[in-house]
């Protein structure tokens, strides 16, 4: 067995920022109510407090420590008289203006909002803007990190510290004094404003360097920074005054101010209408209705001055993806890729729902016999924990065990079956009992329950109580489903729900644990670090841990008949399902910079992403620890099958071969996508190997013969129950579903099929489908027509849904010949030879609705090397649309324009296709998804 030490997302004694690196590697809403978690009040002051038949205790056990500085000493959370006893999300993207980790910073590190950056000071707030990546660590991480453009306070201040003076679900509001002066500033994710508050001097914007102003009407100015725009708003009535880096404006009574960051100068107009419409709170809402996950993002704010209420918002790329709300033609760049602006104080998602299921199906391509001897390997062996003492360690023994269960109770194995389930309710009852070895202790401050033995920070620093409780939620999640009485808020459920409330607790009003501690509903994922205490801002590292925290949710919720809590698990799961998709995967390949030269990412940062773990440079361990464990709700990582392809043949090409220590974890990711392949990988061992630690041949060896039999699963089809699935082979779908239920019930899939599910059952059928539905996007090899997906994306694939993207207005200049806000898709990757005759050519279609005198016009350019240089670039003439309402249809017939370069052989090219709008003064629209929407290129 290979010895690991997983050092997790926040090693201790480390100095602030990348610098302090192991030699290793890089380091790098609700509508509902508390859905019946059990009372929100703080424990009783008692040495252990009863929790159904378990305990916790309100105090640490002897020789243990909680929440220490990096050099030891303990530290309480730093926070206002306003917030006190509010409990603070650990966490999250702002989490060191909370922690002082550092005891040399009581301000904050670097953190990352997007499209702003910030890092507060004595002196006030930082702000920056990074727009250019770097590639540092021996190419291995990219970063857009904090510089800033400009420090925004008040005439004097000088404040000691900084401290959280409050917060809502994705933004934060931090406060200075300095005994004269006291200052806040709002800030947040997706927030192209600050929004300032002070009293006791002058509004004060320093520069970084001497600031272009290129527009001054008193009271709104508008400079240029470092390449960067920004508009400064004080009061009406009041002028601002530049003097060299200083900028500074009485506030004549009053005690506020703003700035923005605009996204060119001609946007000032368009900002200055919501300048003084302050943001004052941020909140998700969440539905789960049969096969879709809705989620509604909503600011709430303040007039300061006048009555607008409105507001603008920065999407990321797995927000705007998936929603139909109008959004206008400003872009921001950022670590995720392009963020779009939406002019409005909310916007909705939409998304199919990614179900979990206990088990893949019962099929004929597992030999039962086979089966029940590697089953008897686990429930039998000297120490199924491997001796585990820890509650990371721990939390994986049980999650190895939990998915075993299922898997025995599906081919008879019922002593097997019953065997395993004691193991598990004996250690959970085990940590689930205060005073013995193992126990779960409540810290007040902090407002945490932490297991001891801890493990990898979760004491010290509070880390990764999401990664190491998934897998006792899942494990209870198990054992509710054979065993109700067991889960019981009166037996151990009430435990279970302290770990759920600690890690993701979906009540605002719990005195006792904060909101959705380390889920970021705005970012779309979760963070791990506990203190944020980098200059690379917070981290995660394993998000597959993750989604084993939402997919426990969704089984627990369902096996309890809590359905508020199961489709919490749903939200979750399906939101960083997109996120890991987008910002681990690059699966559009829209994400990384062009000069980062891997296909994903072991850990994501604020400021960017790294090919790296905390531990090692093994490319196994970098590829997998985004996979496990594998589980039935490790399914939404089959939505994209190119990616996992391009993933499992960089991991390869980096390794020098096939994986060799976590093989099993990579055989089952690849079976996602090919079955046969990684059945071909098993059958080549025949079983002489080394599971890793987590995994077991019993469960590997069913997850791949199953797979290879019913098909990769069918991300196209959903199910209106959480807990079903969908397989697809040779024009076979293979349907399945648990119902956790005490009565049968029909479950109905977006493809019209229906299946009838017993009470506490599972329930399989077969019926026709087509083949794989999300195939592999290939280059010119295998074809070289090109649908537009919306996403920025040029395709071969031809399964995604019709849709439509905005054309920027030319804003009533003439931008014939050259490209003015595009409208960009490109594809990367690209390998081809020049077709010999052959020429460029594409078929759009574009509508202006009533609009008159638009005309869109398209480049396609070719970048042969992949380097980031177009080599060539093909300028056709633009297309004049009608005022009428209906689609028209633009192709290279228009003519060329102009043409630059010259074409050659693609050798991992990029091609890019751009449309804009070169006349007129209003937006258009171009489709996507479809077979009249594409770029045909003259390759082969």
């Amino acid at each position: 067995m290979i010895e690991v030490l997983l050092m997790r997302t926040s090693l201790s004694g480390l100095a602030p920022g990348l610098a302090s690196r192991p030699a290793a590697a890089t380091l790098l809403a609700i509508a509902v109510a508390a859905v019946g978690l059990g009372p929100a009040a703080s424990p009783a002051a008692a040495a252990t407090i009863p929790a159904g038949a378990g305990s916790y205790s309100d105090s640490r056990p002897a020789g243990t420590s909680g929440p220490t500085t990096n050099t030891g000493v303990p530290v309480t959370p730093k926070l206002t008289t306003a917030a006190r006893d509010k409990p603070v999300p650990t966490n999250d993207w702002w989490s060191s203006l909370a922690y002082q980790r550092y005891g040399d910073n009581p301000y904050s590190t670097p953190m990352y909002g997007h499209p702003l950056t910030y890092q507060a000071t004595a002196s006030g707030l930082e702000v920056g803007y990074p727009t250019t990546p770097a590639i540092v660590g021996d190419g291995r991480q990219y970063e857009y990190a904090h510089k800033a453009d400009l420090t925004v306070g008040l005439s004097g201040l000088n404040s000691p510290d900084t401290k959280a003076d409050a917060w809502s679900d994705w933004t934060v509001t931090p406060y200075w004094a300095d005994g004269s002066r006291t200052f806040r500033a709002t800030i947040g994710h997706g927030m192209p404003f600050v929004y300032a508050k002070g009293s006791g001097g002058d509004a004060r914007i320093t520069t970084a360097s001497t600031p272009t102003v290129f527009s001054d009407d008193g009271n709104v100015l508008g400079i240029t920074v470092a390449g960067h725009h920004y508009a400064l708003f004080a009061p009406t009535g009041s002028d601002w005054n530049v003097s060299g880096t200083a900028i500074t404006a009485g506030l004549g009574g009053k005690d506020y101010f703003s700035l923005a960051v605009l996204p060119s100068t001609d946007a000032l107009a368009t900002y200055r209408k919501y300048a003084f419409s302050f943001v004052t709170g941020s909140q998700v809402a969440w539905q789960s209705t049969g096969s879709t996950v809705k989620a509604t993002y909503s600011l709430t704010t303040e007039a300061k001055e006048g009555t607008e209420r409105g507001t603008l918002q920065a999407l990321y790329r797995h927000q705007w993806l998936h929603t139909t709300d109008a959004l206008t033609p400003y872009t921001y760049v950022s670590p995720r890729g392009t963020m779009k602006v939406r002019e409005s104080a909310s916007f909705t998602t939409s998304q199919k729902n990614n179900g979990v299921v206990p088990a893949l199906p019962a099929s004929s391509g597992v030999d039962k016999a086979r089966l029940a001897g590697h089953l008897n390997e686990v429930a039998n062996a000297s120490d199924p924990f491997s001796g585990a003492a820890d509650t990371y360690w721990t939390g994986k023994a049980l999650g190895r065990l939990a998915q075993l269960v299922p898997v025995a109770d599906q081919i008879g194995e019922t002593a097997t079956r019953d065997k395993l389930l004691g193991l598990m309710k004996g250690r959970l009852q085990e940590w689930f009992t205060a005073g013995g070895a193992s126990e779960f202790s409540y810290d007040k401050d902090w407002k945490t329950l932490t297991g001891y033995p801890a493990s990898y920070g979760s004491d010290t620093e509070l880390n990764d109580h999401h990664f190491h409780y998934s897998y006792y939620v899942y494990a209870a999640a198990i054992i509710a489903q054979y065993d109700q009485a067991w889960a019981a808020d009166s037996a151990w459920g009430t435990m279970i729900k302290h770990l759920i409330r600690d890690t993701a607790n979906p009540s605002r009003t719990d005195s006792a644990y904060p909101f959705l501690r380390g889920f970021d509903v705005y970012a779309g994922h979760s963070w791990a670090s506990g203190h944020q205490g980098f200059a690379a801002g917070n981290n995660q590292e394993s998000s597959s841990e993750s989604i084993n925290l939402s997919a426990g949710l969704v089984l627990w919720g369902a096996a309890t008949g809590d359905n508020n809590l199961r489709d919490l698990g749903s939200f979750l799961l399906t939101t960083e399902s997109e996120a890991i998709t987008q910002y681990w995967f690059d699966a559009s390949q829209q994400v990384f910079p062009a000069s980062f030269g891997h296909d994903t990412v072991g850990m994501v940062w604020g400021s960017g992403g790294a090919y790296s773990t905390w531990w090692t440079a093994n490319p196994e361990e970098i590829h997998g620890i985004n996979v496990l464990p594998v589980t039935g709700g490790s399914l939404h990582l089959a939505r994209e099958k190119a990616a996992i392809k391009r993933n499992i043949a960089e991991m390869e090409r980096e390794n020098g071969g096939p994986a060799q220590e976590w093989r099993d974890l990579l055989w089952q990711f690849e079976a996602l996508s090919d079955p046969a392949a990684a059945k071909a990988k098993w059958d080549g061992v025949n079983g002489n190997y080394e599971p890793e630690q987590g995994e077991s041949k019993a469960h590997t060896y069913h997850w791949i013969n199953t797979l290879n039999t019913v098909g990769a699963p069918d991300m196209t089809v959903s199910g209106d129950l959480p807990t079903s699935a969908v397989f697809s082979k040779d024009g076979t779908r293979t349907y399945t579903a648990h119902n956790h239920g005490s009565t049968a019930r029909t479950v109905t899939f977006s493809d019209g099929r229906t299946l009838s599910v017993p009470a506490r059952s599972t329930a399989t059928s077969t019926g026709p489908g087509g083949s794989n539905p999300d195939p592999e996007e290939p280059g010119p090899s295998t074809g070289n027509t090109f649908r537009l997906k919306t996403g920025g994306v040029l395709t071969t694939a031809t399964t995604d849904p019709a849709g439509a993207d905005t054309v920027a207005s030319a804003d009533g200049v003439n931008r014939d010949g050259t490209p003015y806000r595009p409208t960009v898709y490109e594809v990367k990757k690209v390998n081809g030879k020049v077709a010999s005759g052959a020429a460029t050519a594409f078929r759009l279609r574009v509508d202006a609705g009533t609009k008159v005198g638009l005309a869109p016009q398209v480049r396609v350019s070719y970048d042969l090397t992949g380097d980031g240089t177009f080599d060539r670039a093909e300028t056709f003439r633009y297309f004049a649309t009608d005022p009428v309402n209906g689609w028209e249809e633009y192709t290279q017939a228009s003519g060329a324009q102009a043409t630059t370069g010259s074409l050659g052989e693609l050798k991992n090219g990029t091609v890019r296709l751009e449309v804009w709008n070169a006349l007129g003064n209003g937006t258009s629209q171009v489709q996507t998804g479809t077979d009249a929407a594409v770029l045909k290129i003259p390759y082969v």
